[in-house]
């Protein structure tokens, strides 16, 4: 009778969280669908009818059987040119087959489950393609919205753009003028942007239209399903036909795979299984070619609009695929009311939207940004398949350049002894950069070599083994230390060398957290618990559990004694009577917040105060906490710090409770007493706009934290007045966990640290 009631009840939630969160949510999707797989439909020269359909086996094939609990599948932008050049190639029916013939290679591919190693394409490649695509869209669509007749080419399109602008001012123009327009402002409505905005822009223009009686093309859908045609062979050459179903196989499979990676980090719940996603995906084009759909695949505008909308589950996606049903068998006849220019509209600010700066930012922080727009810009001037292989070749190049990177440093030590420094690849590719700094050492000194390389070839290891042998012919000493592996020693033994890379040794640091340091030499000394000397893994409860707590800290503390303690004791011995800290280090107690860490800081710079939280009680405050109170006044009096710096973190535990309104800390008196110091974070939060796109309400509150401690600083007399003479600085750090990047706050708010590159 128990799991009877708990099947009921479990039911009984599943269904309430369906109609609260995923039926609202597949509404305001199904909302964004209609007018994105209407345009598309027309970018791709299919009938209107085929772009609903694939949006209905998006949903209702796609949805349940995919491996991504929030993703929206549907006709997608990126494989318009693909379909458009099917379509003028191979006519409608023969696409569809295409299309089905597609999705029965996915299905294949699915079942050998080799769905990750489409990831294994450069995203700078795959972006580029994207945004390549929509200035191909962008531009063919914009001659539509000034009263013309798209090009044969975006070259094409790119030249006879201003001869469209000067000469054409009809009704058209001011139909697309005004659908772009709608679509600009509408976001920055907030109490009409509910509805989404290219719902909003097609109705404006099709009620402006009608009411002022404007001469326009209007969309044609009045024979609805009646217009669905069987797929048919293709005809032409079958290395053509295969290469076109490779193609949408492959790009409809990679856009769908890298669509479920994004989607999962903008939601909570379980991760995608991106083989099941690949099969999911398969069968949806299967479908939607028998049916006489466009080919299907996950589409990011509105998978977001999904996960912003609430959805919990893939209730959501089914359910807009009914609506969209339900929508072209009984509503058909509303789409011939949409002027031809309002879809044209609407593609040329989708395609302009594919070309994301804020990708492109995150690609130039990583050095691919040329291989995004080398890519884009073969896409657009030469086509998408040649487009999409010279990316590929480029960003194939650039690792391999990556890989094969050697770091030289050649510098006189004070006793007169070379120092030379070999860092990376060594091969055939920097035996000419590492020659040239060996040159540059004077024949019989002595040289001390190390070798921190993970890889050496046979061209490397002659030339240094030449210069070498010459060296100390000439009179010169050599020291060689391999920091890395033995590759040196090996070749001039005459040992086999491996051609392929070695993975390197892992690391046995004090920061790599114990459980990633199993097996390694701490787990050999043994420690004295309870009055016996055991392993430090021999406790019960087996490796990693709370049982080796008390061994791992002893055991952590032997080696210390054995291997660090030699190197740090002469400077602790100098600053063993005094501390000279120039920071007041204010954060959480989070465990994985460790302030030496993530400062590269040591012994005697940092004044470190932890609470639950990094909260600075305001002066006078009720309850009080001397134990703030107490560190900051002898770290600015005392200590005569000229930094203080609070420094918040992710996922913190403290701000959620906080954001829980006390509902988390039931049955925790002192921490409810502490958090109450937080009761101005919450309100800052309330009260402030979210700026970044992709963060959640928790680090939101994280960061608005760190700005409201540091106004809780300010409330101290003394410290307000340091800050005021130029004596003070406050700082403010939000550490992201998960990316390991520390964020510093400025006037325009958290912004990453730069990293240093080499």
């Amino acid at each position: 009778m128990t799991e009877d009631t708990q099947r009921s009840r479990s039911r009984t939630e599943r269904i309430s969280s369906v109609l609260r969160h995923d039926l609202p949510a597949s509404l305001v999707v199904f909302l964004v669908a209609v007018p994105l797989s209407l345009g598309i439909a027309v970018t791709c020269g299919a009938p209107l009818i085929a772009g609903l359909i694939a949006a209905v086996v998006g949903g209702l094939v796609a949805g349940p059987l995919g491996g991504s609990v929030v993703q929206v599948s549907g006709p997608a932008a990126g494989l318009a040119l693909v379909v458009g050049e099917l379509v003028r190639t191979y006519g409608w029916r023969a696409t569809c087959m295409i299309t089905l013939a597609a999705g029965v290679l996915q299905l294949v591919l699915g079942a050998f489950k080799v769905a990750r190693t489409a990831l294994a394409v450069s995203p700078a490649v795959v972006h580029g393609m994207l945004a390549g695509v929509g200035v191909v869209i962008a531009l063919s669509q914009l001659h539509v919205v000034l009263g013309g007749q798209s090009q044969k080419s975006a070259v094409e399109n790119l030249i006879e753009l201003p001869n469209q602008i000067v000469n054409n001012h009809s009704h058209a123009v001011a139909v697309g003028v005004l659908t772009i327009t709608v679509l600009l402002l509408w976001p920055r409505l907030p109490r009409l942007n509910m509805l989404p905005a290219p719902l909003a822009a097609l109705a404006i223009a099709a009620l402006t239209a009608g009411v002022f009686g404007w001469d326009i093309a209007r969309a044609d859908l009045s024979k609805g399903f009646s217009e669905w045609a069987s797929p048919a062979m293709p005809s032409g050459d079958w290395h053509g036909i295969a290469g076109a179903v490779l193609l949408v196989a492959l790009l409809a499979g990679v856009e769908s795979l890298l669509c479920s990676v994004a989607a999962d980090r903008q939601h909570d719940g379980p991760r995608s299984d991106l083989d099941r996603e690949l099969t999911g995906q398969g069968m949806a084009n299967v479908v939607s070619g028998a049916l006489g759909g466009l080919p299907v695949a996950g589409v990011i505008v509105r998978t977001t609009t999904n996960v912003k909308a609430g959805a919990r589950s893939r209730w959501s996606t089914v359910l807009h695929g009914v609506w969209v049903l339900l929508f072209a068998v009984c509503f058909g006849w509303m789409v011939t009311l949409i002027p031809m220019e309002a879809l044209a509209a609407l593609l040329v600010f989708i395609g302009v939207r594919m070309v994301n700066l804020g990708t492109m930012r995150g690609l130039h922080g990583q050095g691919e940004l040329p291989v995004y727009i080398l890519t884009m810009g073969a896409v657009v001037v030469i086509g998408l398949a040649e487009g999409v292989l010279i990316g590929l070749g480029l960003a194939a190049l650039s690792a391999l350049r990556r890989l094969t990177r050697v770091s030289v440093q050649v510098r006189l030590e004070p006793d007169d002894r070379w120092h030379v420094v070999v860092t990376g690849s060594l091969t055939f590719v920097g035996v000419p950069r590492l020659t040239d700094n060996l040159r540059a050492i004077p024949a019989g000194a002595a040289v001390d070599l190390d070798l921190n390389v993970d890889f050496m070839d046979n061209a490397a290891f002659e030339a240094l083994h030449g210069w070498r042998l010459e060296h100390e012919r000439a009179g010169g000493t050599i020291t060689i230390d391999e920091i890395h592996d033995e590759w040196y020693t090996s070749a001039a033994g005459g040992t086999r060398v491996s051609s392929a890379k070695t993975p390197p040794r892992a690391p046995d640091r004090w920061w790599l957290p114990r459980a990633y340091r199993r097996g390694g030499p701490l787990s050999s000394i043994p420690v004295r618990h309870d009055g016996v000397w055991v392993p430090s893994r021999a406790e019960p409860g087996g490796p990693g559990s709370r049982a080796d707590a008390v061994p791992d800290l002893l055991a952590g503390a032997i080696d210390f004694q054995r291997s660090t303690a030699p190197l740090v004791r002469p400077f602790l011995h100098r600053m063993a009577r005094r501390q000279e800290p120039s920071h007041l280090f204010i954060t959480c107690a989070d465990s994985r917040v460790v302030p030496n860490l993530i400062t590269a800081s040591g012994p005697g710079d940092l004044f470190t105060v932890r609470n639950v939280g990094n909260l600075v009680p305001r002066h006078g405050a009720s309850p009080p906490d001397d134990s703030v109170v107490a560190a900051i006044e002898y770290a600015t009096t005392a200590l005569d710090v000229r930094t203080i710096t609070v420094c918040g973190h992710s996922g913190c535990g403290a701000m959620a409770a906080v954001l829980s309104a006390g509902e988390q800390t039931g049955g925790l008196p002192g921490l409810e007493r502490w958090l109450r110091h937080g009761d101005h974070t919450l309100a800052r939060y309330v009260l402030s706009d979210s700026t970044g796109e992709d963060e959640g309400p928790l680090d939101r509150l994280c960061r608005v934290n760190v700005a409201q401690q540091l106004d809780n600083l300010r409330t101290y007399p003394s410290v307000a007045g340091l800050e005021d003479s130029g004596r003070l600085q406050l700082v403010g750090l939000y550490f992201d966990i998960g990316a390991a990047r520390v964020h510093v706050l400025d006037r325009q708010g958290f912004t990453p640290v730069a990293s240093v590159r080499s």
